[in-house]
């Protein structure tokens, strides 16, 4: 391999897949291995990092992803990396010796980590409160209803700003009263709980919380449980429950990417 190579990285796994089949753009994947079994799945890389049309960059994150969860699905243990980790060779040393360089100095706490995924799973959870439902009995709210019937069209715009004003504080708060019960109840369910903060709630309701769960294969059903007591505690409780997926948030892994490709 020549300097202007680079290594396009998906996934850091513990034992060399057999044929590990292709990657973006069908490129060949190759497995970069060091010490007793510590691999990373790269393919061979020339230019940029992946930029381009909307639609491009799509399929090429799906076609990431396909590839970790190709592997995941086959059974390998892996730190999956996100999209456009790329390692570029340096001077007279190549990307395939920084990347070997770097699994080899950090080998220690990169196996450590991967006993910690070792079976175990990603799973998203989304709670959010319904408005409408949350102020159905509150008598602030039921005394502008009333007074919408038989107005005019005008002033029933008015009162309708005004009744969503009142679902939206009476929700902000019951959700911010909930907020930490149901936290600490789905990280009891769960080895690791790690927040999604950009998670954006459907019109009419609100955010109580998006979490990603770490969890043991064979503890799935414990997290439905969780979820299906806290629908039948709160009837304005909207739950998506969302995987399994390979351990995308877990992973915490950081290769040598600069230099840039190129």
């Amino acid at each position: 391999m020549t300097d202007a190579e680079s290594l396009y990285v998906y996934a850091v796994v513990r034992g060399a897949p057999a044929e590990p089949g292709v990657g973006i753009d069908g490129a060949p994947l190759d497995v970069v291995t060091v010490g007793e079994g510590l691999c990373a799945v790269v393919h061979h890389h020339t230019g940029s990092p992946y930029t381009g049309a909307d639609d491009d960059v799509r399929r090429w994150v799906v076609e990431h992803s396909d590839v970790v969860d190709r592997l995941w699905q086959r059974g390998c243990t892996l730190l999956p990396m996100t999209f456009n980790v790329i390692v570029a060779g340096s001077g007279e040393e190549s990307a395939r010796h920084r990347l070997e360089a770097w699994l080899t100095a950090h080998s220690e706490e990169l196996l450590v980590r991967l006993d910690l995924l070792e079976d175990r799973v990603e799973l998203r959870v989304e709670i959010g409160l319904d408005q409408e439902e949350v102020a159905r009995e509150d008598p602030s709210a039921e005394a502008v209803r009333a007074e919408l019937e038989g107005r005019p069209p005008g002033v029933q715009r008015l009162l309708r700003k005004r009744l969503e004003r009142i679902e939206r504080d009476l929700t902000d708060a019951l959700a911010d009263e909930l907020y930490q019960e149901y936290r600490r109840r789905l990280a009891g369910v769960s080895q690791e709980l790690t927040e999604n903060r950009q998670a954006r709630a459907e019109p009419g309701v609100v955010s109580v919380l998006s979490v990603s769960l770490l969890v043991r294969q064979e503890e799935r059903e414990v997290v439905g449980h969780e979820l299906a007591a806290i629908r039948d505690e709160q009837p304005a409780a909207r739950i998506r429950y969302l995987g399994p997926w390979p351990p995308y948030s877990f992973a915490d892994v950081s290769v040598p990417e600069q230099p840039a490709a190129g």
